[in-house]
């Protein structure tokens, strides 16, 4: 079964980003930022949404399934 994997931390730390700096900019925590790049925490789609807009790509970029 495929699952989520992500290129978050690829991408924040490609920006210049800690994810402190990251989290602040769309109004969460940087533990949730952290769950989310560790693969604990699926976001939903608004934070997908938050988090591609934030670092100025697309939500099939940070987010693809592994596996599939």
């Amino acid at each position: 079964m495929p699952e989520l994997a992500t290129r978050l931390r690829e991408r924040r730390t490609a920006a210049g980003l800690t994810q402190a700096e990251l989290a602040e900019r769309i109004g969460v925590s940087r533990k949730t930022v952290n769950t989310v790049e560790n693969g604990v925490f699926v976001p939903s789609t608004i934070l997908a949404l938050k988090l591609a807009r934030a670092l100025k790509t697309t939500v099939e970029d940070l987010f693809y399934l592994d596996g599939a």
